[in-house]
């Protein structure tokens, strides 16, 4: 066994003189930088733990769900400029979590109309989530090994399929919230800084609706006005196209002033599923349309809203100075 008289003279003189350094500060100190490693990952856990009962509330009231998705841009955009890869991870961490979460609860809450046993549904939920997962990982795997210049246009082959367009959304978003970043925008350095204001527009919009409802409760409509929504709702219209909405009014109007009226018992029993019998049928159709159609390059009637034409013909002209492009003003 080892003993103190077995210890050399360095280590005699510097235990008699000196005071050893105490355990808890390394365990202190692995502790601190541990934390300040994970501190990106549980910051997006922590928005998303903090956003998922406010936002849940407004998705049961209204079915429209809000998103994280600039918020978590921006946090982390300020707070590691230039990174794109943290900007798309700490958005996945901070938003897709949050996002996936609701779609969870709305399945549980599907389950509650259609007395589905909660056990079986969480049963059902975690295998379709490891399937799904597995089956997604998969094939990405087998897309990447196989397609030769996947994801790139300028290689691919005429009229190829693999050109990944939805994969443009967290690219783009990469590129203007990592690589350049919120501050060259919207902060001191850009030209939008004056949009920062509308963050405190939305927190004080729906006062006037609150105190309103106060001063009248008679007026019941009042209390059905629902900021977020008419404040978000139209934040869509731009990349869908206004016949997305003509549908959903289309829709709306006919359950809400037709259905409902004649048949409000039915309604307050069936809404719920009705809505996911749409979904349902949409996700449906697009399978469909995908194998019978578009696999054979069949693109369908081109009607109204559906030509690839939005009627906005300076839209690809440059913004820069002095440049000079057939049919497009030149900027001074």
């Amino acid at each position: 066994m080892w003993h103190s008289s077995m210890a050399d003279v360095h280590t005699r003189i510097m235990k008699k003189n000196y005071d050893p350094v105490p355990q808890w500060w390394f365990y202190s100190l692995l502790i601190l930088i541990i934390g300040l490693a994970l501190l990106t990952f549980l910051l997006g856990i922590g928005l998303a733990l903090l956003f998922t009962l406010p936002i849940g509330v407004i998705t049961a009231t209204t079915n429209q769900q809000q998103g994280l998705n600039v918020i978590t841009e921006l946090i982390i955009g300020y707070m590691y400029p230039g990174k794109p890869l943290a900007n798309v991870a700490f958005k996945t961490y901070g938003y897709i979590s949050m996002s996936q979460a609701i779609m969870f609860l709305q399945d549980f809450k599907l389950g509650h109309y259609m007395k589905i046993p909660p056990k079986s549904m969480f049963i059902v939920q975690l295998v379709g989530t490891i399937v799904a997962s597995s089956v997604y990982f998969a094939t990405s795997w087998w897309l990447l090994t196989t397609v030769k210049y996947i994801c790139d246009p300028s290689k691919l082959p005429e009229g190829s399929p693999w050109t990944c367009p939805g994969d443009d959304v967290f690219y783009n978003a990469s590129i203007i919230w990592g690589v350049v970043g919120p501050q060259r925008m919207f902060g001191n350095l850009g030209l939008y800084s004056k949009i920062n204001y509308f963050f405190l527009l939305g927190i004080i919009a729906p006062l006037p609706i609150w105190f309103l409802s106060r001063r009248f409760p008679e007026r019941k409509w009042i209390r059905l006005i629902n900021m977020p929504i008419l404040i978000s709702g139209p934040g869509g219209m731009p990349p869908t196209r206004a016949v997305n909405y003509n549908m959903w009014f289309a829709v709306g109007i006919f359950c809400n002033f037709v259905v409902y009226r004649k048949f409000k018992g039915w309604w307050a029993r069936h809404n719920y599923i009705l809505s996911a019998g749409l979904d349902a049928g949409v996700a449906f159709m697009a399978i469909l349309c995908y194998f019978f159609l578009q696999i054979k390059d069949i693109n369908g009637p081109q009607w109204w809203g559906t030509d690839a034409d939005d009627h906005c013909p300076l839209a690809g002209c440059p913004t820069a100075p002095g440049v000079k492009v057939d049919g497009c003003p030149v900027v001074n």
